[in-house]
């Protein structure tokens, strides 16, 4: 067998293996402790391969062709796969559906800097554009990428010498073709006749709904994880396109002057009215706007974060167009660029301000706190355009930017979002505020603790909803499906089975309705 045979075959090996894990794990919902075993699995998967297509490479003059880069996740990028399995670890950790789905995202950020660096590398130096190629190269490998290792790329002629072994492999391929469409036919036909269907179902003693979500479930999973692979081990779509070069286009420095300079009397003019808006108080606002000072901060401060948030890519398209003039463009994009930084944090002040308000006037609640955590990761970023745009090192944002988005979603992971908004929204309970209980019991099982914690200190009427929504969410008697676990999970499950009684006794009692 040659070496490219046998590199392919092992290739779809792995990816059936870990299609096979998948129909084991993931079929449980929600995701928890499956999806970070199967996660791991594949992050070793991928190091196996890598790391031993280094070996082969190293050792070997023929065979396969080599990948563009294959020392690189030996030394630059070692620690994404081990990054992507750490990530998915939070999946055992925290229940709060934001926190999985940011996650997600990082998994999947992570995934896709291992396809840059091993096909062009340099993720350290790479910029935006360089990312998001990145993320469509892994995204179109795993889409795509094990057709051409199915119908190209495999020597099947290799792998068998002798007649028999031909009939058995084209017996092997007829059937994995055959297989789907049986399942297919088969399935319309047994809903067209009950007595077809009687006899299949007697016969073969299966329930074919099921079979075909197994069949999807291994296929799915399979064909991406095979796409993936090949991709990292062979693929050159990201070094061929990483090479061309883009538009020539510029912007004069008279235009970015003009451009720049028209934002900052715009956030000036802004901030000047803040000033005049705060220092005047609820009296000048209700007077100017007819709206409460509690209602002007929740009107405003979403837009806030929106101008924060578009700011940062303009500015970053002003300075690729104004670098192209060279020095005298940098120059005046340094002083525009950097007064405008500074508005733009009396901007985002002025929004906490807002946030604050809004918080101590309607209590706090996952949007808000993850917009205002949204924020503190735009203040972070914009420090670090100025420390690394503003002063001549942009190769370096990009990757920056990333590794703080990268802290903010540990940072929230330790904070808990859930627990802290049912833990705002239960003192606010306590001092005799509006409390919205409905709203607190559907958080997720991250709250449970406090919830159970403060239920004393509740009015009987909070209480005894509190009391009722926990028993009907974590009180069920049959044990939660072991993949699905994590740890608030459990620990949601534990409190509520321990406190059963007296949750019991203060749930609120239905009332039958009157007979008419």
């Amino acid at each position: 067998m040659s070496s490219k045979a046998h590199w392919e075959l092992l290739v779809l090996g792995s990816a059936l293996a870990m299609g096979v894990l998948a129909d084991v794990l993931l079929r449980a919902l929600p995701w928890g402790l499956n999806l970070c075993i199967w996660m791991t699995a594949f992050a070793a998967v991928v190091v196996m391969h890598v790391g031993a297509r280094t070996e082969s490479n190293a050792g070997a003059a023929g065979g396969i062709p080599a990948p563009a880069k294959p020392e690189a996740l030996s030394v630059t990028g070692r620690w994404l796969p081990a990054a992507a399995a750490l990530f998915a670890l939070s999946f055992v950790w925290r229940d709060a559906p934001q926190l999985n789905l940011l996650s997600l995202l990082a998994i999947f950020t992570v995934l896709s800097w291992v396809m840059l660096e091993v096909q062009a590398g340099g993720i350290r130096r790479a910029g935006f554009v360089e990312y998001a190629l990145g993320a469509a190269v892994a995204g179109l490998n795993a889409a795509f990428g094990v057709l051409p290792v199915l119908f190209g790329d495999v020597e099947w002629r290799k792998l068998a010498r002798g007649r028999a072994s031909r009939q058995a492999l084209a017996v092997a391929r007829g059937a994995l073709f055959a297989l789907p469409c049986l399942l297919i036919f088969g399935g319309l036909f047994m809903a067209a006749d009950a007595v077809f269907d009687h006899i299949v179902r007697q016969t073969f003693h299966i329930d074919l709904q099921k079979l075909l979500t197994h069949f999807f479930m291994v296929g799915f999973f399979a064909w991406l994880a095979g796409g993936y692979l090949r991709g990292i081990l062979w693929g050159k779509e990201a070094s061929f396109l990483k090479g061309r070069p883009l538009p020539a286009v510029s912007l004069g420095t008279t235009e970015g002057a003009v451009l720049l300079g028209a934002l900052d009397l715009l956030f000036l003019a802004f901030i000047l009215v803040q000033v005049r808006t705060f220092f005047g108080g609820s009296t000048l606002v209700q007077a100017t706007t007819g709206l409460t000072y509690a209602e002007y901060a929740r009107r405003g401060f979403f837009q806030l974060v929106g101008v924060a948030a578009l700011l940062l890519p303009l500015l970053l398209l002003v300075h690729w167009l104004m670098a192209q003039r060279g020095a005298p463009g940098e120059r005046v994009f340094r002083i525009l660029a950097g007064l405008q930084i500074l508005l733009l944090f009396v901007v985002m002040a002025s929004a906490l301000q807002r946030m604050r308000l809004y918080q101590a006037e309607y209590g706090l609640t996952e949007q808000r706190l993850y917009a205002t955590a949204f924020m503190g990761w735009l203040a972070v970023v914009f420090l670090w355009f100025a420390v690394s745009v503003l002063s001549g090192r942009r190769r370096r944002f990009a990757f920056g930017t990333a590794l703080a988005g990268f802290a903010l979603i540990v940072v929230l992971h330790f904070l808990n979002p859930d627990a802290l908004v049912a833990r705002v929204n239960l003192e606010r309970a306590k001092a005799g505020r509006s409390f919205d209980a409905r709203y607190v019991t559907r958080l997720s099982a991250d709250a449970v603790p406090e919830l159970v914690a403060a239920l004393p200190d509740l009015n009987p009427q909070d209480r005894c909803s509190v009391s009722g929504a926990l028993l009907r969410r974590w009180g069920g008697e049959k044990p939660p499906d072991w993949r699905t676990w994590n740890w608030s999970n459990g620990t949601a499950t534990r409190i509520v089975r321990e406190r059963e009684s007296s949750l019991k006794a203060a749930r609120c009692v239905e009332q039958p309705e009157p007979l008419h």
